[in-house]
Formats: structure tokens, C-alpha cells, sequence
């Protein structure tokens, strides 16, 4: 059975610290790091904006995938019960144009792409287990949402089309920072004569292209901009802690929501707005449009170094990716995994596995760093240097003698950041061959058949014994 568990739950330790201490995190909407305090006792909700399915995704696609797993985990560690939900759009001109292109229904596209979004999502380490509404699931609540926009007057219907009065929105452009007048004199505006106002945005799209439903106001499909705000209101039905997505989404996408929420229910979504920034390929951001992706498929198995990689930078950085850069992190995954199995499997040829650790000081300031670290808006470049020092200190305990409380402790502090940063080592419990090699090794050094020895001790390198 391979040793997931020990890094996948969260459980009692001597070192996690179950009294919630003081976190702080950018806002976007006030461009501000302020203090966080969750509406909910001991809960934090949260929803971070999903793909659109029709298409694999690109390692660009994955960044916030894995930082807001991060932010999750380390809230879980925290002792939250966490909240968390993320959509798929699963009706969209880009999965009709895809349908089309593979001769097939826009449903088939949309499941497919789920599918290969759930599998790489494992891949890259991050859980699985949220909640994931479809957009075709929650189409009477987008409905209903709209209606009630209409009836307020926020909203208007033309030749069976809805818009969104943007004008009567007075903080319009709060999240992003841009005013309705620098707008309409430098937006690149599609001229569409049935709108009141060129800012205005649609939220009922009438068409019979692809898969339509039918609305008060005709057949047709919502506004991208309606349905994740449509959907937040109905899951938890007011205001939330945390909305998230990438920086690209701040205009005019999360923009457009918060002016639709002004107007249903008159606050602002969410008490804290975080983005990620984008990551970069030669200076450029990742575009499936002009050819400029690498899938996160096709990472050839370095997804723990990948991972590794996205979490270098702080998470409102830009992150430049090389080939070189990634293999660096690879690397750099490798010897962190090296000595992490090297002083797990010591302690299971000792028989310590489960004893008690000893926490030192110096583990314990390693460990307090590390967590500093994430309540300082989730540095995790920061975090990843006491990762690195907990390597060094681990590597030390391996090179002395009877060090195993110490090394049993170093275990239970891996374990712990493994945990928060979704890092897998996936190592196993040692078999009885592997003991048996061990041994042999051991009896063939002290009666020195070094040809003997040699060869086992090939065998326990490949095994990542030694």
C-alpha cells in the first residue's frame, strides 16, 4: 500500500497548530493585505472560477488549479472547514465550434474535457473533492438571477436579448481600477446598436446555435459574465470570504460580476478578491488561439516538479516558464524526495515509523517559518525555502549516528508540508525483499565482499533506499 495517507489527510500532530492564528491576504478589491476574518466561524467559502471545457487545459490553466488547492489545504490545516467550489462552463461558442470541428454534440465535448480536466488536476497533485456545478445545471437559477435584474431596472431586453445597465452601477470598475470614462474612450467596443451603452454587457444571448434554453425572453444561453455570479448566489446564498482566478479574469469578467451583484443584492460578492498571475512563456501569456501552450498532459510525467515550480514565485507574480526553469524544479523535487524516502526508509528498517517524534528547536523554527510564511498572503516561495532547510537538516540526521527521534521528527514535519503544499513523494512501506536486500548488503560490507555488496547496493539505490 503505497504511504498517500500520510500526506493527504490532515491529522493530529505534535507540530500542527490547531489554534488559528492571525492570516494575512492581498485583497484585489481594496489592493490592500488585510486580515482575515471569515464571515462564518471556523469556515471559510470560497469559489474560484473553472475552465471552460473544450480543450485540454495548459500548464498556464493549471497555475491557479494549484495555488488555490494550496489555499485550501493550508486553511484545512488551519482547522477551517472549508467550503470550496469551482464551476465548469459547459456551454459556450468555443465548445459549439469544437463540436462542430469533431462532428459530435456539445455535451460530448464538455464530458470529455471534464474528464481530462479531473485527470489532470490528479496529476498536478491537487484534490478532486469540491463541489463543480455545470452551467447547464444551474440554468433556471441564471434565469431567475436575471429576472430579478430586470425587475430592479439594472437590466434591459431587446429583440428577446437581455444587457446589463452598467451606468447605474456607481463603483463600477472598484475591482480593476478603471473608470466608465477612460472605458468608453479606450475599449475596443464592439458596436452593437441594440445596447443603451456600449459598456453594456450582455446577459441573455439569443441564438440557435448549438444547445439553446428557453427564457421569458426567448430561446437562447446566458451571458458568460451571469453565470458564476448566478451560481455563488444560489450555492451559498449571500455573501462569501473568498472568490478567486487568474489576473486576467479582473476585467472584464469579475468586474461584471460584482456590478451585477451590486444591483441583485447589493454588496460585493465576497469579503476578499485574489488573483494569481499569469504564467509567461518568453514574455508572452499562454494562448491556445496562436499555438502558444504546452498541455499539462504532456509534461511527461514531471508533475510534482511542475508543481514545485508554480509555487516558486509569490502567486501574484507573473512566473516565466523555460524548459530549463521546469527541469531545474525537477531536479530540485528529486533530491527532496530523495531524502525524504532515504529517512522514511531508515526508519522502517529501525522499526521507528511510529514512534513519537522529537521536535527540536531548530525543526521547530523551520516548521513556524513555513507557516509564517503562508499567513503572509500565502508566500509559498518563501515556504519552499524551509522545505529546503528541513532537507538540509534531514540529510545531517541521515549522516549520523542514532538520530531516529530526530529523524522520525523531521518525517512528521515533511509530512506536514507535504500535506498543505500537495506535494506526493508516494512512498512505500519496504517489503520483505527489500529488507531481505538490506541485510544481505549490510552482512556482505562486513565480511567485505565488496563485489557482493556492490550489486545490492545498486538494487537499494533503485529502490531509493540508500
Amino acid at each position: 500500500m503505497k504511504n498517500r495517507d500520510r500526506y493527504d489527510k490532515i491529522e493530529d500532530s505534535p507540530i500542527i497548530e490547531k489554534k488559528v492564528t492571525t492570516m494575512r491576504i492581498h485583497n484585489t478589491l481594496t489592493n490592500r493585505v488585510e486580515k482575515f476574518t471569515p464571515i462564518h466561524k471556523d469556515t471559510v467559502n470560497m469559489y474560484v472560477c473553472g475552465p471552460t471545457v473544450y480543450n485540454y487545459i495548459h500548464i498556464g490553466n493549471a497555475r491557479p488549479v494549484i495555488f488555490f488547492d494550496v489555499v485550501r489545504r493550508y486553511f484545512e490545516h488551519k482547522g477551517y472547514t472549508v467550503n470550496f467550489v469551482s464551476n465548469f462552463t459547459d456551454i459556450d461558442d468555443k465548445i459549439i465550434t469544437k463540436a462542430l470541428a469533431d462532428e459530435t454534440d456539445e455535451m460530448t465535448i464538455a464530458n470529455k474535457f471534464i474528464k481530462a480536466f479531473y485527470r489532470d488536476m490528479e496529476r498536478v497533485g491537487s484534490s478532486t473533492k469540491y463541489l463543480a456545478p455545470r452551467v447547464t445545471e444551474y440554468m433556471s437559477s441564471i434565469i431567475s438571477y436575471i429576472e430579478k435584474l430586470l425587475e430592479k431596472g439594472y437590466a434591459y431586453e431587446v429583440d428577446g436579448e437581455v444587457f446589463f445597465r452598467v451606468d447605474k452601477v456607481a463603483d463600477y470598475g472598484i475591482l480593476s481600477g478603471r473608470r466608465k470614462e477612460e472605458l468608453i474612450e479606450g475599449a475596443r467596443i464592439s458596436i452593437d446598436e441594440k445596447k443603451e451603452n456600449p459598456l453594456d454587457f450582455t446577459l441573455w444571448k439569443k441564438t440557435d446555435a448549438g444547445i439553446t434554453f428557453p427564457a421569458p425572453w426567448g430561446e437562447g444561453r446566458p451571458g458568460w459574465h451571469t453565470e458564476c455570479v448566478a451560481m455563488i448566489q444560489d450555492i451559498f446564498g449571500g455573501k462569501i470570504d473568498i472568490h478567486g482566478g487568474g489576473s486576467e479574469l479582473m476585467f472584464p469578467h469579475h468586474e461584471n460580476e460584482i456590478a451585477q451583484n451590486r444591483a441583485f443584492a447589493e454588496h460585493h460578492i465576497a469579503n476578499y478578491w485574489m488573483h494569481n498571475g499569469q504564467l509567461m512563456i518568453d514574455d508572452k501569456k499562454m494562448s491556445k488561439s496562436e499555438g502558444r501552450i504546452i498541455l499539462v498532459k504532456d509534461l511527461d510525467q514531471d508533475y510534482m516538479g511542475f508543481r514545485l515550480f508554480t509555487l516558486s514565485n509569490h502567486y501574484r507574480s507573473p512566473l516565466e516558464y523555460t524548459d530549463e526553469i521546469l527541469k531545474s524544479h525537477v531536479n530540485q523535487w528529486e533530491k527532496i524526495k530523495r531524502t525524504y524516502s532515504q529517512t522514511f526508509y531508515q526508519l522502517d528498517l529501525a522499526d521507528r515509523l511510529d514512534s513519537k517524534p522529537f521536535i527540536d528547536n531548530h525543526l521547530k523554527r523551520i516548521n513556524q517559518k513555513f507557516m509564517a510564511a503562508l499567513d503572509s498572503d500565502f508566500n509559498t516561495a518563501n515556504a519552499l525555502s524551509e522545505l529546503y532547510n528541513l532537507m538540509k537538516y534531514a540529510n545531517q540526521k541521515l549522516r549520523q549516528r542514532d538520530t531516529y527521534p530526530e529523524m522520525r521528527g523531521a518525517l512528521e514535519v515533511f509530512d506536514t508540508f507535504f500535506r498543505i503544499l500537495g506535494l506526493r513523494p508516494e512512498v512505500q512501506r519496504l517489503t520483505q525483499n527489500d529488507r531481505a536486500i538490506y541485510t544481505a548488503w549490510t552482512a556482505a560490507r562486513k565480511n567485505k565482499e565488496f563485489d557482493k555488496a556492490d550489486r545490492l547496493r545498486e538494487k537499494l539505490l533503485e529502490r531509493g533506499i540508500l
